[in-house]
């Protein structure tokens, strides 16, 4: 039996009794044993628990307990979504043995819905990363060149999606750390609206702009993976009181008369030409589908990413102040004093990156700075939201590129930070404004390296999002493009 590509085809097969959850979890578990090896997407493998749940699903369903689309699937989660009695390492030394004793509302709803979750993916350590190489575990391959990068933070959960390594995994966005890793590896990603889906249980990186959104492969896929997720939750106080929809069954390919604006400031200096050909067209297939493109403005976005880069690493400051050593994070060998147990466990914990950010965050909140640098990146940000306001009273959706380029070498950024920040130039004004945005794949260089469109819409419409991605995705049916075997 060949491994299923899609929810779809896998619910299908346990639907038809074609194949069982065990089935689909044992073949999905020999394929992470003999081919994750080469990419490197999972931190934790949760062998016996997959199949446990997967035994549950199987008798659940074979007494008529059928629960939906997800029910016997093997997924996979970010190792950022904390899961009880298993451990979550966020990709870092600091976290490495560290075991929760409580499920994220994340990780609950997908295992109340029957989903098999089969383990846990890498990632950028606490999700700072736009390449997948800062995890303690070791850097994640992308799938189609196994020399170049995923993406990230979401790097192994995107990676191993394509790989089919999993059905489709759920992975979190701060700055693009979904949609630029499904850009990369040609697979469809989503960040909802900020409020949309429960941030509780999943740990922090800037509070103000993480949230969790489904990585799969079609986007019937990732609406349904969202409605499984999205909802108001008591747990998190910045949880909107708003009910989860059903936006797989909502789905149309019917864009007619709907208006999409295409900002003139995203088409930035030092694109990739092939990826800016890619999209063009991208475009104009949207007006051949029926939408009316209408160019516009966005002037402010040209300081997101200095915005970001102030905003994020603030609240990574305070929210990585917690982990000092003493109670369930790693601790020094031998300290001496308090101060050389706090200065030890997290210089020896934290890897370069999340240090950098760490500095830089405190930097911006120390006396004498906070006005000029944290206070003015707000002032800058309500701009920022100002514009796609405007925006809105002439568009229903926003089209671009995801990523100025396609997936570049391993090692080939690391020395320079600021160039690897510029890969999130696309993706970060949305964080910054918290609306829900996607990235579906539109094409691939001369290289064969996938290129993702990505489009934004207002707050809370992520209807509108998801049919206009579905729209082009059968129109285009990218998708089905064959990944060479795994390198």
């Amino acid at each position: 039996m060949s491994i299923p590509r899609t929810i779809k085809e896998a619910a299908a097969l346990i639907e038809k009794r074609e194949a069982s959850p065990v089935e689909l979890t044992e073949l999905f578990l020999e394929r992470i044993s003999s081919e994750d090896g080469k990419i490197n997407s999972y931190i934790t493998v949760w062998e016996e628990s997959a199949l446990e749940a997967a035994r549950k699903a199987e008798k659940e369903i074979s007494e008529g307990n059928y629960l939906g689309p997800l029910h016997g699937v093997p997924i996979a989660l970010k190792d950022i979504f904390v899961t009880k009695d298993s451990r979550t390492t966020c990709g870092s030394k600091m976290l490495r043995d560290f075991v929760a004793p409580y499920n994220s509302t994340v990780a609950e709803k997908l295992i109340a819905g029957g989903s098999v979750v089969l383990g846990k993916n890498n990632m950028d350590e606490f999700a700072m990363g736009s390449s997948n190489e800062t995890s303690y575990f070791g850097p994640v391959r992308n799938p189609w060149d196994t020399d170049r990068v995923p993406g990230g933070s979401s790097g192994g959960s995107a990676a191993a999606t394509t790989a089919n390594l999993c059905v489709a995994s759920v992975g979190t966005d701060t700055g693009g750390s979904i949609r630029q890793p499904a850009s990369l590896c040609g697979v469809v990603g989503m960040k909802p609206t900020y409020g949309r889906v429960s941030r509780y249980g999943m740990i922090a990186f800037a509070s103000s702009l993480d949230q969790a959104g489904p990585l799969a492969k079609i986007v019937e896929d990732a609406a349904i993976i969202l409605s499984s997720i999205a909802g108001h939750d008591p747990m998190d106080s910045t949880s909107v009181n708003l009910p989860a929809a059903d936006y797989a069954g909502a789905l149309s390919a019917d864009i007619k008369g709907l208006r999409v604006g295409i900002p003139k400031e995203y088409f930035v200096s030092g694109m990739d030409p092939e990826v800016e050909k890619s999209v063009r067209e991208a475009i104009a297939e949207l007006e051949t589908l029926g939408a009316e493109i209408v160019e516009i403005s966005l002037p402010h976005s040209r300081y997101a990413v200095s915005t970001y880069y102030i905003i994020a690493p603030s609240e990574a400051s305070s929210n990585l102040a917690r982990y000092d050593g003493v109670r369930y994070t790693y601790r020094c060998e031998d300290a001496e004093t308090l101060r050389d147990l706090f200065f030890r466990s997290r210089s020896e914990g934290f890897g370069d990156e999340v240090k950098r950010r760490i500095m830089l965050g405190t930097y911006a909140l120390s006396t004498g700075y906070y006005d000029a640098y944290y206070l003015k990146a707000q002032q800058v940000r309500t701009l920022i939201i100002r514009d796609f306001d405007s925006a809105w009273e002439k568009v229903d959706v926003i089209a671009s590129a995801t990523s100025p380029e396609t997936a570049f070498r391993i090692g080939e950024k690391t020395d320079d930070p600021l160039k690897m920040y510029l890969s999130d130039i696309l993706t970060i004004p949305c964080n910054i404004a918290g609306l829900p945005g996607i990235s579906i794949p539109c094409g691939f260089s001369s290289e064969k390296l996938p290129i993702g469109l990505q489009i934004m819409g207002k707050p809370f419409d992520e209807q509108t999002v998801l049919n206009v991605a579905y729209a082009y995705e059968q129109s285009t049916k990218w998708y089905e493009e064959e990944m060479p075997p795994l390198g």
